[in-house]
């Protein structure tokens, strides 16, 4: 097993009625005065945000509230955002929804602790930052797992560009994870943020590291089980609180970290998929799972014993030789994917094939003109990622 370093300080707080500790959790913690962060009108419509705003008066908090953010979010929402939490003096962000919303209190919460900074100049590492505002979430989609990680992601809308930034400062002070808040999301966001957290998950599976390490290993694979078995029985029924309780939680723990522990990351996935939403505005988990597949048949002869061992592991796939079972493991999730309404191509994303010169584009883009290399199980050139991006073009 590899040597790691793990600490994840966020206190969690869930279970039914999970946001009710809000006010008492933020108070003893020093809060007095709160920016409070939402989406759209889902927490407003369900009573969640009046419930939070009256919890945060009865604890004696000040508190402003900011609504608008979108999926994919943007770095001009969180300028403003910085404008107002410096202008009315708060000491502690609190966000109310999903992966968009917490990683926009993430950089609103730097920005407001670093005032003389613009947000993206941190974000593209031309200003190193050392301190944060505190944050906490009150989750409504498990998905991102942001509410648990050390990573944000944030697009700049006028250059099209989408930008995740890891560091330590991204941990929350707490996550309250009510599993009956995300009762009514639609099917396609269940779907949508079951294959973000199987993917976080895969993503540190597969990597270039060959040290065995059962112990982490086994705990991916039931938690990709897991939330398999979750999202089919969410798909039937949307308010399973079990099912919906070990999806939210499959969420926290799959991008907290733990997942990786004596292994890495590789998250080419990832940044192959952020190209196609900052460009297209299509939905996070759609995109990775239009490109698991040709990614993973790109790769996997670099260590087919350990697709083998996955295609066993999740799909009991027990024969032939590692090469067959690891191409019959990736075809099994693909078709799980598309049991549960998930797209296995860039077609399915909604905005048709791409021509040449876009995939071209893309692909420079993931790879700042060829000057970085993606992911580690088999590093990731330019050409290689226009080559993945083109077997997915159907």
């Amino acid at each position: 097993m590899q040597s790691f370093t793990y600490h994840c300080p966020t206190e969690i707080v869930f279970g039914r009625g999970a946001e009710e500790a809000v006010g008492e959790k933020l108070r003893a913690f020093g809060a007095s005065r709160v920016l409070v962060l939402y989406g759209g009108g889902s927490v407003t419509a369900s009573g969640l945000l009046s419930r939070i705003e009256k919890n945060l008066t009865s604890h004696g908090l000040a508190f402003l509230v900011m609504g608008g953010i979108r999926p994919n979010p943007r770095v001009a929402f969180v300028r403003e955002a910085i404008r107002e939490g410096i202008a009315a003096n708060v000491n502690f962000v609190l966000a109310v929804g999903g992966g968009s919303v917490i990683d926009s209190a993430k950089a609103a919460a730097h920005g407001i602790a670093n005032p003389s900074l613009d947000i993206w100049d941190i974000w593209t590492h031309k200003e190193e930052i050392t301190q944060t505002t505190p944050f906490a979430s009150v989750l409504t989609i498990p998905a991102a797992g942001s509410e648990t990680s050390d990573s944000a992601v944030l697009t700049d809308e006028d250059t099209g560009r989408k930008i995740g930034l890891n560091t330590p400062l991204n941990r929350a002070a707490f996550a309250f994870m009510n599993p009956e808040l995300a009762f009514t999301l639609p099917r396609e966001q269940i779907a949508a943020g079951a294959a973000d957290i199987m993917m976080h998950t895969m993503e540190r599976y597969f990597t270039s590291v060959k040290e065995e390490n059962r112990f982490t290993d086994r705990v991916a694979e039931e938690l990709i089980r897991t939330v398999m078995e979750s999202a089919k029985r969410l798909l039937i029924s949307r308010k399973d609180y079990d099912a919906m309780s070990e999806l939210m939680w499959c969420g926290s723990v799959s991008h907290s970290g733990f997942t990786e522990l004596g292994r890495m990351k590789d998250f080419s996935v990832h940044k192959l998929g952020h190209e196609l939403s900052a460009r297209f505005d299509a939905t996070h988990g759609r995109t990775l799972t239009a490109l698991w597949g040709s990614w993973a048949r790109h790769v996997y002869q670099h260590d087919a014993a350990r697709f083998a061992q996955f295609a066993a592991a999740i799909f009991g796939v027990d024969a032939g030789t590692n090469e067959e079972r690891a191409r019959a493991g990736i075809r099994c999730m693909e078709e799980f994917f598309t049991s549960i309404e998930m797209p296995t191509s860039i077609a399915g994303l909604g905005f048709g094939v791409l021509d040449k010169g876009t995939i071209e584009d893309l692909a420079r883009a993931a790879t700042a003109n060829d000057t970085i290399r993606l992911g580690s199980i088999r590093p990731l050139t330019c050409a290689d990622a226009a080559a993945i991006y083109e077997a997915a073009n159907y």
